[in-house]
């Protein structure tokens, strides 16, 4: 039993790791991609409730990637979602601009590390 102990964590460990949501809202005036890499919420909330934002107004495209795309210009790591135990990185795409609001919101509200590519 002590030798499929950690063999089961590796596993178990793995699942968070392995999944992540791509999504790209578009309004008017509006487009933006995101990517949130799931580090460990529960995987049916991740799919159900994470990956599913109702965002009036704008249309929603959300896929479900193994890993984020490269390309984001800024990743906000190990942040944490909002009064709940649960972390993931949020990769964001597009103007990269963007980061001068999302560094401080990521690292103030999030509890994450920003890092910037």
């Amino acid at each position: 039993m002590r030798r499929l102990l950690p063999l089961l964590l590796c596993g178990l460990s793995g699942l968070a790791w392995g999944e992540a949501c791509v999504v790209h809202s578009q309004a008017e005036r509006l487009d933006v991609k995101v990517c949130q890499q799931n580090r460990s919420i529960p995987p049916n909330l991740f799919r159900t409730g994470f990956c599913q934002p109702e965002l009036k107004g704008q249309k929603v495209d959300v896929s479900f990637v193994e890993q984020c795309p490269v390309g984001a210009f800024g990743v906000c790591r190990n942040a944490r979602v909002g009064g709940t135990p649960y972390q993931q990185d949020i990769h964001y795409y597009g103007v990269a601009e963007d980061a001068a609001y999302l560094k401080p919101f990521c690292e103030s509200q999030s509890k994450g590390v920003w890092m910037a590519y």
